[in-house]
């Protein structure tokens, strides 16, 4: 009903902007001229007017015009700008191709128009990262890597270093939805987090939205990282790579049907196994055999068959492997297919059916005899959404679609296998659950100062069987939960169903050509939960959906923000406010048994959260040096019942500041400059405040029972890069270069974390011990070529 009354009020509000005059549209596709990608938010404009719009995540655009001769032009930053003469008389397509910035060609005419996009687009809380810019700055062992750049940017944190994924203004890490190419990633890091799984040389868009979400997105509370990967090259073959100090990757690109077909493929090995294997082999005999590396490929084809079709399929397949004495491995496997139509010049749909599954296995054997343990886990996605942008006019752009997920939870598919031979099967139940939701959403401009977006998304959840029901008394707080009853549900028979309205507003006033004030509004509805109580995320966490006895987490997050550019463009600021509450935020009690646990949901408990803060961030786009500054101050609290007293505490995930700098100076086409620098407060850590001496032991304990009553030290660190270009003036596109890198230049030893022991000398005395995970100044050289 209410989607209905939304729908109706859409219609009203943008049939006012429909004069009777005779109006045409021209539409079509912006891309790269050098290897015919399209290009995403190029910005399309009749000249010397207000009147314009943006490419979409495709390059498509459209733009509604009066009848008779004009002129649209096309700006992008860091590429030329198109000015493209047209008559209309009807509809028309027009599609270009766009060079970057000091490449020649022909029947490309330069405007002096400047782009001020961050100021009159609807997006606030969003940061966009260039990949060019990503490869210059300075990285652990000089690798360049998506999730560390994306942790530099302001309200975005990490419990500390090889800690797996990132951390949104006070959200879990699970409360990130991460897409490659629509496909929803569960664990977004190789090698415990030091580095990610997305390869540099096969993406072409990094964007992070951390507020004011938009109604296509949903499912996460906190934010979206949306990665777009390249569609390879269509003009001519191209092959990217490195050789690593610990891993190499290599990339081919190259067109199937020039200009009408393409494809890219991308793959990295790591091989610190290889180099340390001698190593071992003369010192620990035992490790001789010993696994530990990672390795990922992607690939993507694209076959343009028509101007109104286009076909993508795309695929994603990772692994870390560790095994010494045991076997460890842990990855991501994906598909997605799109299919891009054009129904008419207005109307554009996009159409995807994904697939996702991302597992894990641990398993220990006795080589003296048949003893052994093994454990694999599973979430698994099949999802069809289809999307559709309609181009009602100039000033409405109304966006409505659909999405089915069907998830399989595997938490658990144990079996122990004694000495003897016989086996224990202590498998858990797989858990199914389905997820549907609708969507619709208009931007609208009121006038060249006030524009409007405003949407609503309802998302449904049932949680069914096959499977065991169970039910639970209440029970005092901070307690397991007792078991009441259990019941064994059929297939495809419903256990809980959950629906929520999730209404989303921005706002966008624009002050003058270099400021405007945007407010962001976002409800958000999350139906699995990560089950973790350690204080960094790993591998073998497992999630969880919604039951009859678990509560989606919703999350209401408003923004405030105020956007000013400075020197023609060429300094970006922006100064935002954010307060985010949170209901049933998934907590444990005291001692809680999360592993292979049957009733694990007897030790669970949720309680409310909230969020607020303040994001300073100055940014330099342009010249021979960039870069940017920011800080943030903010405050990350949970309340839950029985816990700390039931008083607000610190959630795990609270920095009060956080400063990142990046620097970047390219002093000549041969050599360029770079560095960083991170400070943040100290993570929240429950810590004893007494001790009792029991037959000449010591132990410590909490007489207040406040959870995370201390801090654990500041973090910061200074990382410093070189690029050196050995072909600046080749021609032909051919590129090689070395990138010397320092990570932690200043041999600082940040602790992770601070945990307590009896002195084994002195048994009665008790000290504190800091667990650094890197703990040394870490120099790297990598070799990067292209050609």
């Amino acid at each position: 009903m209410i989607m209905k009354k939304l729908l109706v009020l859409i219609f009203i509000c943008t049939v006012f902007g429909i004069k009777a005059q005779d109006k045409f549209t021209v539409s079509g596709y912006a891309k790269d001229a050098k290897n015919g990608e399209a290009l995403i938010g190029v910005t399309v404009y009749k000249k010397n007017s207000q009147i314009g719009t943006s490419t979409n995540e495709y390059g498509f655009y459209s733009l509604t015009l009066p009848k008779g001769q004009d002129t649209i032009v096309f700006s992008f930053v860091g590429y030329k700008t198109v000015l493209k003469p047209i008559n209309l008389t009807s509809n028309l397509t027009v599609s270009t191709e766009i060079g970057e910035e000091g490449k020649e060609l022909e029947e490309v005419v330069i405007s002096s128009e400047r782009e001020d996009k961050n100021i009159k687009s609807m997006e606030m809380s969003v940061a966009k990262l260039d990949i060019k810019q990503i490869q210059k700055m300075p990285a652990l062992l000089g690798e360049v890597d998506i999730v560390k750049s994306i942790q530099l940017l302001p309200g975005v944190t990490t419990v500390g270093e090889g800690a797996s994924g990132f951390n949104v203004r006070g959200g879990n890490i699970d409360q990130n939805l991460v897409l490659m190419d629509e496909a929803p990633v569960y664990n977004s890091s190789h090698l415990f987090g030091f580095f990610s799984i997305f390869n540099p040389d096969a993406v072409k868009d990094v964007k992070l939205i951390k507020g004011g979400i938009p109604a296509q997105y949903g499912g996460r509370a906190s934010s979206v990282l949306d990665i777009r990967m390249k569609e390879g090259n269509s003009k001519k073959m191209e092959v990217n790579g490195g050789l690593g100090t610990i891993f190499s990757r290599l990339s081919i690109e190259a067109p199937i049907f020039k200009d009408k077909a393409s494809f890219i493929v991308a793959g990295r090995r790591s091989y610190i196994d290889v180099l340390a294997k001698p190593l071992l082999a003369k010192r620990q005999p035992d490790l001789k055999d010993a696994k530990f590396y990672f390795y990922d490929l992607t690939a993507k084809l694209n076959w343009r068959i028509n101007d109104k079709n286009t076909v993508f399929a795309s695929g994603y397949l990772g692994r870390d492997i560790f095994g010494a004495g045991f076997v460890f491995n842990w990855g991501n496997t994906t598909g997605t297919v799109r299919w891009n139509h054009i129904f008419n010049s207005k109307l554009f749909m996009n159409l995807t059916a994904f697939y996702s599954n991302y597992k894990y296995e641990l398993g220990f054997k006795n080589e003296g005899n048949a003893q052994k343990f093994e454990w694999k886990s599973n979430i698994i996605n099949y999802s069809f959404k289809p999307d559709f942008t309609y181009y009602l006019n100039n000033k409405n752009t109304i966006k409505f679609g659909a999405q089915a997920i069907l998830y399989t939870f595997k938490p658990g598919e144990a079996i122990i296998t004694s000495e003897n031979g016989d086996k224990s099967n202590i498998s858990l139940d797989n858990q199914y659950g389905v997820e549907y939701a609708a969507y619709v959403d208009n931007e609208q401009k009121l006038s060249n100062r006030f524009t409007l977006q405003y949407g609503l998304r309802w998302s449904f959840f049932n949680y069914m069987g096959k499977g065991t029901k169970y039910t639970y008394r209440d029970t005092i707080p901070n307690e397991s939960k007792p078991l009441e009853k259990e019941e064994k549900i059929g297939d495809g028979k419903n256990i809980a169903t959950y629906n929520n309205p999730e209404p989303r507003l921005a706002v966008n006033y624009t002050i003058n050509d270099k400021s405007s004030v945007k407010l962001g509004y976002n409800r958000m509805s999350q139906y699995l939960h990560i089950v973790s109580n350690t204080a960094a995320s790993t591998p073998l966490d497992i999630y969880t959906p919604v039951t009859n006895n678990v509560k989606p987490l919703i999350s209401d997050q408003i923004t405030l923000g105020y956007f000013r550019n400075f020197k023609d463009n060429m300094f970006e600021t922006s100064a935002e406010i954010y307060y985010k509450d949170m209901q049933n935020q998934l907590d444990y009690v005291d001692n809680a048994n999360l592993l292979l646990n049957p009733r694990l949901e007897s030790d669970l408990v949720q309680g409310k959260g909230r969020a607020y803060g303040f994001e300073l961030y100055l940014k330099k786009a342009k010249g021979k040096f960039t870069g940017w500054v920011s800080y943030t101050l903010s405050k990350t609290e949970r309340q839950v019942r029985g816990i700390s007293n039931e008083e607000w505490f610190l959630s795990k995930y609270d920095r009060t500041h956080n400063v990142n700098t990046v620097l970047i100076f390219d002093l000549n086409k041969r050599f360029s400059f770079s560095a960083n620098f991170v400070y943040q407060t100290g993570t929240p850590a429950t810590f004893p405040t007494a001790k009792v001496e029991v037959q000449g032991y010591v132990i410590p304990y909490n007489t207040d029972n406040k959870r995370n009553n201390y801090r654990n030290t500041p973090y910061h660190r200074a990382d410093i890069g070189i690029t050196c270009n050995l072909s600046p003036n080749n021609k032909k596109g051919r590129k090689h270069a070395l990138v010397l890198s320092v990570y932690n230049v200043y041999n600082r030893r940040n602790a992770f974390s601070i945990y307590f022991r009896n002195n084994p000398d002195y048994p009665v005395n008790t000290e504190a011990v800091r667990y650094s995970v890197i703990a040394s100044i870490v120099p790297a050289i990598t070799y990067n070529f292209k050609f």
